[in-house]
């Protein structure tokens, strides 16, 4: 498809989704592929070539699900996302979108053991590991949030439990993003300033982990 203006999501890329989570099925999402072309995969491809020069090359993901290891053998998933690697080690950016809207950030999503374990030595230490809060206070302060999603309970082995900084060694990823519910923005051109400022604001944390790669 050649790349067009990104002019956001229309409407119906939205009513596809809904439409979707009740009819998950090849017959429906092939009778329906044009609009997945044209309304939602389309837009996101036009944002990506639009979003090039400052970030690089995007990758979006397939529609279909790997129903091999799970008991919901629905074949499609329920939204669309692409990722953007950083290079160098630190993590990537990513945005997904799907009927409960806009989602974009970046970060590290399940790191292997190895780099964990460094991630966590970096926020332990007292110098790399401030850095890291005035980091995540200015995403804050832009509306994006940490990922908390499967922190462990207490601090990690070899931790203190009173460790200042224990609600961010206790994180198994370190990600951070920000939502927009369905709005009028998404079916305009504004829909890019929102993946762009939340690109921007969580960029320094891609740079903090890179950096913890190097040392």
């Amino acid at each position: 498809m050649k790349p067009q203006p990104f002019t956001g999501w229309p409407p119906e890329a939205f009513d596809w989704f809904r439409e979707l989570e009740s009819k998950n099925n090849r017959d429906w999402f092939q009778a329906h592929r044009q609009t997945y072309d044209n309304a939602v995969r389309g837009p996101l491809e036009w944002l990506l070539a639009e979003l090039y020069d400052e970030f690089g090359d995007g990758r979006i993901t397939r529609p279909n699900r790997d129903t091999r290891f799970t008991a919901d053998k629905s074949p499609y998933k329920t939204g669309i996302y692409a990722v953007v690697e950083r290079g160098g080690g630190g993590g990537a950016w990513y945005v997904h979108l799907n009927r409960e809207g806009l989602f974009a950030g970046g970060g590290v999503y399940d790191p292997e053991r190895q780099k964990l374990s460094a991630t966590r030595s970096a926020i332990a230490d007292n110098a790399t590991g401030k850095q890291l809060e005035s980091i995540i206070a200015g995403m804050s302060a832009a509306g994006l949030r940490l990922m908390e999603e499967g922190a462990l309970k207490t601090a990690p082995r070899g931790y203190p439990k009173d460790h200042p900084r224990v609600r961010l060694l206790r994180l198994q990823h370190l990600a951070a993003g920000i939502h927009h519910p369905p709005q009028e923005a998404l079916h305009t051109p504004k829909a890019k300033e929102l993946v762009v400022d939340a690109w921007r604001a969580v960029s320094p944390l891609l740079e903090w982990v890179a950096a913890v790669d190097r040392t």
